[in-house]
């Protein structure tokens, strides 16, 4: 299951969580405040939440987010069918356990396609409300399909004459202090042969031409090491327009350092570039999660901080 078909399989359960209760977790959880402060790398470390945990009710999937040392969470639209009620527990919970939801997914329309830019932009509006209930900055927009008869430079164009347009939605836009931004996604052929947008490369060529601070790339090595590799040349160069990493090891998506992708070069790379922005684990676990969530994270820290100069810290 990827992430696209977990979206739409996606139920919107939402469990219950009184705060007395996860404000005792988090004081059970205390041995790991040495693993939340991060003073010697310049990235925050988060978590795709549609990779771990399925089966239980969102604010016990927090839990145990928590419960393996991290404070960021990335939602894909797992609030469709919330309530008002279901918003406000939730946000109760996340706070008490010290989690942020940094990023969202979950917009239909692709960038690419001409005839889907009203329905981005409709869909984007409706969903800054829900961003604002959830503190929640960030949203993650997909190229959509190749459209059959139609020349690749007309869907390139309108990418970015789309992004454009989404970025006059959201211009000078904040929430929770941080500036809305649009995150632009590429997918390896392999998970979605008919997908557009598949090479950091072009993406970045994209969000170049889009020339806008909010708009910026999600650089997810998963894919690009699939569609074309080169992975660390393609992170120097995405580094001006970058604005979020996604991790996971090929093949098979699981956890880094489980397969072909050096993940230790990346993390100390994105520390030597001094990339400040959110480090996102997006891999399926093959044993028990809570645990490789933690591996990973200490993965990313340990890493990166072998990349700090040696004077620092």
């Amino acid at each position: 299951m990827n992430r696209r078909t977990f979206t739409q399989a996606l139920a919107g359960t939402v469990g219950a969580l009184t705060l007395d209760g996860a404000a005792k977790l988090r004081g059970e959880e205390s041995r790991f405040t040495n693993h939340d402060v991060q003073p010697q790398v310049p990235f925050k470390i988060s978590v795709m939440l549609w990779t771990v945990f399925r089966d239980l009710p969102f604010e016990q999937r927090l839990q145990k987010v928590a419960e393996a040392g991290y404070r960021n969470v990335e939602l894909v639209g797992e609030y469709e069918k919330w309530s008002e009620a279901d918003f406000h527990r939730v946000n109760s919970a996340r706070k008490a356990l010290g989690i942020n939801f940094d990023c969202t997914a979950g917009i239909k329309h692709g960038v690419s396609v001409p005839d889907d830019r009203e329905g981005v932009l409709t869909e984007l509006r409706q969903a800054l409300p829900i961003m604002e209930q959830l503190d929640c900055p960030a949203m993650i927009l997909l190229s959509g399909n190749r459209v059959p008869g139609m020349p690749l430079e007309t869907q390139h164009q309108s990418c970015i004459e789309t992004l454009k347009a989404a970025a006059g939605v959201i211009e000078g836009k904040a929430i929770n202090g941080q500036p809305v931004r649009l995150l632009l996604e590429t997918i390896d052929p392999e998970e979605n042969p008919q997908y557009y947008l598949t090479e950091i490369a072009e993406a970045l060529q994209v969000v170049a031409s889009v020339n806008h601070p909010q708009v910026r790339l999600l650089y997810d090595f998963y894919h690009q090491q699939i569609a074309a590799g080169n992975l660390i040349a393609n992170l120097e160069k995405s580094l001006p327009h970058l604005g979020l990493v996604h991790i996971a090891d090929v093949p098979g998506r699981h956890l880094p350092g489980t397969g072909e992708i050096n993940y230790e070069n990346i993390f100390r790379k994105l520390v030597d570039l001094n990339y400040t922005g959110v480090v996102a684990m997006e891999f399926l676990p093959e044993g028990d999660p809570v645990a490789q969530l933690r591996s990973a994270r200490e993965m990313a820290l340990r890493a990166g901080t072998d990349g700090l100069p040696k004077n620092a810290g």
